[in-house]
């Protein structure tokens, strides 16, 4: 799989050497910053931001709440929380529900996935079907009502990947389609 997302991270940063300018109405398969629409799945999503997050801050510490059991606020001084905040919105006729398989990637092939949160957060990311025209954060939503305006995906990184970067956020919809990727502010 990391080999995979490799090969293809070269394969598209070549044919867009090669692309031109292209139209305005072409999908992406790799966003090379945060801000950028990626079709997945019939489904466009947009990360609106990510950073890291600091427990000992009181907005960072309501981001963490609904840990799972066992899981600490505070992390060894090897380890970091990241959050990435995401947009999705369904242009599309049909019903269609978002993804769950989110994974950060860093140069040294390192993954991680996102850290399950239970219901006492009320920003976390939840893939919920989505009619046409409707999005996620849900208006009028915590998530959609803050500063950032996107449902929060945590992860949990070891520090020696920040100096690996950039970190690639991969978003596979499922079926033959190819995964999206987009490499992640830091």
């Amino acid at each position: 799989m990391k080999r995979q997302i490799l090969l293809l991270s070269v394969a598209l940063a070549f044919a867009a050497l090669f692309a031109g300018c292209g139209n305005k109405g072409e999908e992406h398969i790799e966003a090379e910053t945060e801000g950028i629409y990626l079709v997945a799945g019939g489904l466009t999503y947009q990360v609106q931001i990510s950073r890291f997050l600091n427990p000992g801050t009181i907005d960072d510490a309501q981001y963490l709440e609904g840990l799972p059991e066992g899981v600490p606020a505070q992390l060894p001084g090897d380890e970091i929380w990241f959050g990435v905040w995401m947009r999705v919105k369904n242009y599309s006729d049909e019903t269609l529900t978002p993804t769950t398989n989110f994974t950060i990637l860093d140069t040294e092939e390192n993954e991680y996935r996102p850290v399950p949160l239970d219901d006492r957060n009320p920003f976390k990311y939840v893939p919920i079907g989505l009619r046409h025209a409707e999005l996620i954060p849900v208006p009028n939503s915590a998530n959609q009502s803050g500063p950032i305006q996107g449902s929060l995906i945590l992860f949990r990184l070891k520090t020696d990947s920040l100096q690996n970067r950039p970190l690639k956020l991969i978003i596979e919809a499922g079926g033959d389609e190819l995964p999206r990727i987009v490499d992640l502010d830091l």
